[in-house]
């Protein structure tokens, strides 16, 4: 992975990355991954430390969990975006409907889902980075582009492949489409369709009675 991380440098000092999480397991392994990949990495296990190193060291990007104690990676990014040129994007489990909705209001560049996996780590933190290579510098923070996802169930149903299927989050949409080619069917109805079946899985779940032979 050493290589992949050779043309992300600013002049001859490679990529400053802010890593957030309150779990000091999956900091230390998104930390380790990103630093092997070539990337200088800045850690945090919580909101305050964090907001206090982007705005000393302005990273390039950060990556946030979005439930910690204190302030949030949602409340980290809030700052980041009214305060900063620093891209962001989550660390998190598939979410509800109203934190998809706010990321995608925030500008979110993209997100990792729980459990990590190390291999999805560093093309997606590329990705993030090639996004923001892309913005102009004095620009804010742009609508989804044209075939991105826009939608809300859209994007809980890529979240939900990215969760299932292991993938990353272009793979996950790149297999929602094409499960919709596939099915005649549009991608709205089916992200709504899927999101719908998860939704009656949890509560049966929830609702499930106790094994009698626990």
């Amino acid at each position: 992975m050493q290589g992949a991380a050779n043309d992300r440098t600013i002049g001859a000092r490679p990529t400053r990355i802010l890593v957030v999480d309150d779990d000091r397991l999956v900091l230390a392994t998104v930390v380790a991954g990103l630093r092997q990949a070539g990337f200088e990495v800045l850690e945090a296990d919580n909101g305050d430390d964090a907001i206090l190193l982007a705005r000393n060291h302005r990273p390039r990007l950060a990556i946030l969990d979005m439930r910690m104690q204190g302030k949030s990676g949602m409340d980290v990014a809030r700052y980041l975006a009214s305060h900063t040129s620093t891209g962001f994007m989550f660390l998190s489990a598939f979410g509800d409907p109203a934190i998809v909705d706010e990321t995608a209001r925030l500008g979110a560049l993209g997100y990792l889902v729980k459990p990590i996996d190390i291999r999805q780590v560093v093309p997606a933190v590329n990705a993030a980075l090639a996004k923001l290579d892309a913005m102009p510098a004095a620009a804010a923070r742009p609508a989804p582009a044209a075939g991105g996802v826009v939608g809300r169930e859209e994007a809980i149903a890529v979240g939900i492949l990215m969760e299932r299927l292991r993938l990353d989050q272009a793979r996950a949409l790149q297999a929602l489409r094409e499960q919709a080619r596939s099915e005649g069917v549009s991608i709205e109805l089916l992200a709504t369709r899927m999101v719908e079946a998860a939704n009656r899985l949890n509560s049966i779940a929830r609702g499930r009675p106790p094994d009698p032979t626990s």
